[in-house]
C-alpha cells in the first residue's frame, strides 16, 4: 500500500532554493555560511514533520537548563526529553537528547501560531520557511486566550504596569500596591513588547529567561530575550496571531511514516470529549483516504504518558480475525 507520494526531485530542489533564498534574506551570515539561524526550519513540500532531535554532551558547569536555552528548548521539554538527568547538577559527560522534532500545528500557515499545550511558538515568515521558539504561557487562574488575533504596536524598553490582579492581591494582604517598573533588569517584560489585539496580552522577553517553557506568567507570552528582540526586528504590525491548544499532533512525514506527539493538556481548555477519544479524531484526519496499519496501543500511551516526543503510530500489517474501527480496537484494548 503506497502511504505517500513523494515529491519529485525537480520540484523538490525548486522548493529548497526557493526557501534558502528566502532565509538568505532573513539572514546572510548564517545562509553563507549554510546553516540556518537559530528556530529556522525549511519546510518540506509534503508532510508536517520538521527538524531532527539530537544529542549533546554536558561540559562542567551546565545545567539542562542552561542547555535548553543554548538549543532553543523550553524547561519543560528538555526536563520530558530527559527525564533521568538533573534540571540543575547533571554530571559532566552526560549526554543529554535535544527535542528538536515537531509536529507542525493544525492550522493555516500563516503569521504567527502559538500552541498552548506545547508552549511553542511557530511563525511562517518567508516562502517555504517557519521559525519555532519555546514560550512561557498563563499559569493556572490566568490562562492565555484561544483565539485569533494580530500584532499591533512593538515598544522597546517598554516599563511595566502591574496588572489590576496583582493590585487587587496586595490589598487583600494589606500590603502597598506593586509600582510601576522602569526599563532595566527587574523589568519582568524583558527589553521588547509586541502588543496583541487581545487587550491586555502581550508577546515579550523577560527577566527570568529560566522560566521560558513553563505556565508561569499571568497570560501573555514569554519568550527568551535573544528570540523575542529577532521577532521585534521582523515581525510586521499586522501580523495575524493564531492561539490554538492541540496536546495531541498527528501527521505524516515527508517519507511516509505517520507521526504522533502528545503534551499534557492544560485543564481549564479540557472539552467533554475524552483525550482518548480526540486522539482518534486527530488521527483519523491525518489517515485521508489511507487507513494505514497503526499501532494503537501506542496511541494509547502517547495520550496517558504525554512527553512531547515523536513516536511512529506505523505497525507492520498483520491479518485480523475480524476488522474492528479504530474506537473499537482501543476501548477493547483497554479492557
Amino acid at each position: 500500500m503506497t502511504l505517500k507520494t513523494r515529491p519529485t526531485p525537480f520540484r523538490q530542489t525548486v522548493t529548497a532554493l526557493v526557501a534558502a533564498l528566502a532565509v538568505l534574506l532573513v539572514d546572510p551570515l548564517s545562509a553563507e555560511e549554510g546553516e540556518l539561524p537559530r528556530g529556522h526550519f525549511l519546510l518540506a513540500e509534503s508532510g508536517k514533520v520538521i527538524g531532527e532531535n539530537y544529542t549533546v554532551t554536558v561540559e562542567d558547569g551546565d545545567t539542562l537548563v542552561d542547555i535548553a536555552r543554548r538549543h532553543n528548548v523550553g524547561y519543560e521539554a528538555i526536563r520530558m526529553a530527559n527525564p533521568d538527568v538533573s534540571l540543575w547538577a547533571p554530571y559532566a559527560g552526560t549526554e543529554v537528547t535535544i527535542p528538536n522534532r515537531h509536529i507542525l500545528p493544525d492550522a493555516p500557515r500563516e503569521g504567527i501560531v502559538i500552541n498552548l499545550s506545547e508552549l511553542r511558538l511557530y511563525y511562517y515568515s518567508a516562502e517555504g520557511v517557519v521559525e519555532t521558539y519555546p514560550i512561557s504561557v498563563g499559569r493556572e487562574g490566568y490562562a492565555t486566550p484561544v483565539g485569533l488575533t494580530k500584532t499591533t504596536v512593538k515598544v522597546k524598553d517598554p516599563h511595566w504596569s502591574p496588572p489590576r490582579s496583582m493590585r487587587e492581591e496586595a490589598a487583600a494582604r494589606g500590603e502597598p500596591p506593586p509600582t510601576v517598573v522602569p526599563p532595566g533588569p527587574d523589568n519582568p517584560l524583558g527589553r521588547h513588547a509586541i502588543l496583541l489585539g487581545l487587550p491586555s496580552y502581550l508577546i515579550h522577553g523577560t527577566n527570568k529567561p529560566e522560566g521560558v517553557g513553563m505556565r508561569v506568567s499571568r497570560g501573555c507570552i514569554r519568550m527568551y530575550p535573544e528570540d523575542i528582540e529577532s521577532l521585534y526586528e521582523r515581525v510586521p504590525s499586522g501580523t495575524q496571531v493564531n492561539i490554538v491548544d492541540q496536546p495531541f499532533k498527528a501527521a505524516w512525514s515527508q517519507d511516509g511514516v505517520l507521526y504522533a506527539q502528545s503534551f499534557p493538556r492544560l485543564e481549564e481548555n479540557r472539552g467533554s470529549v475524552e483525550p482518548i477519544l480526540e486522539a482518534i479524531q486527530v488521527v483519523s484526519q491525518a489517515f485521508g483516504d489511507d487507513q494505514p496499519p497503526v499501532d494503537y496501543a501506542r496511541l494509547r500511551q502517547a495520550v496517558e504518558q504525554p512527553d512531547g516526543q515523536l513516536i511512529s503510530l506505523l505497525r507492520s500489517a498483520e491479518p485480523a480475525p475480524e476488522p474492528v474501527t479504530l474506537y473499537d480496537e482501543l476501548v477493547l484494548g483497554q479492557r
